[in-house]
C-alpha cells in the first residue's frame, strides 16, 4: 500500500493503518466546533454520520491505493491522538500528493500535527513519491495553517473556501 507509513515512528508517535475498532475514539473529533467544515463534510451531519463518511473514505483509499491516513498513537500513553498521512488529491484535474492531518480536540496544541506531518513530508521525499507536496487547509483554520507553515511550505493559491500550502523537494531541509 504505497503512500502509507504504517510501521513508522517519530520521537513520540507510531503509525498505524485505521481499524474499524477506532471509531468510538475518532468520533470526538466532531464534537468540535468547525471541524466538519474544515474538512469540507455537511456540519448538519451528526457526530456518528461524519465519522462513517471519515471511515468509509479511509477504507476507499486504503483499497484502491489512493494513500491515506494513518492512526497517530502516542507511545507513552498508547492513545489514539490523531491522524496523518499521504494522499492523493485531484484538485483542477491535477493528481497532487497531500500531507493531511487531524488531530483529536484534547490532543491540540501539544505539537503532534506538526511532528507526524514533518515525517509525512520526509518520508514522501525520500521515497521520491512526488516532486512537490501540498496541504489543503480550510481558510479558517488557522492552527492547521501553522502546521503547514512550520513544515516548510508556502501559500500557493486559494481554491473556494481553501488555500493551497505547497512545498517542493528543492526546498526540502532534511
Amino acid at each position: 500500500m504505497k503512500y502509507l507509513l504504517t510501521g513508522q515512528e517519530t520521537e513520540r508517535l507510531k503509525f498505524r493503518l485505521l481499524k474499524s475498532e477506532d471509531f468510538d475514539s475518532w468520533m470526538d473529533l466532531f464534537k468540535a466546533k468547525n471541524v466538519a467544515q474544515y474538512l469540507d463534510l455537511d456540519p448538519k451531519l451528526s457526530e456518528f454520520e461524519l465519522c462513517k463518511i471519515w471511515f468509509d473514505k479511509a477504507f476507499h483509499r486504503y483499497e484502491n491505493e489512493l494513500g491515506g491516513m494513518n492512526v497517530l498513537i502516542d507511545k507513552k500513553s498508547n492513545r489514539l491522538v490523531g491522524q496523518c498521512g499521504l494522499l492523493i488529491q485531484t484538485i483542477e484535474n491535477i493528481e497532487r500528493l497531500e500531507i493531511g492531518y487531524s488531530i483529536l480536540p484534547e490532543f491540540w496544541n501539544q505539537g503532534f500535527a506538526s511532528e507526524s506531518a514533518i515525517k509525512c513530508k520526509n518520508y514522501a521525499f525520500e521515497n521520491d513519491f512526488a516532486h512537490s507536496l501540498i496541504s489543503m487547509i480550510h481558510v479558517d483554520n488557522l492552527s492547521s495553517e501553522k502546521v503547514a507553515l512550520k513544515n516548510g511550505m508556502s501559500f500557493e493559491k486559494k481554491i473556494n473556501s481553501f488555500n493551497i500550502y505547497r512545498i517542493d523537494r528543492e526546498h526540502w531541509n532534511h
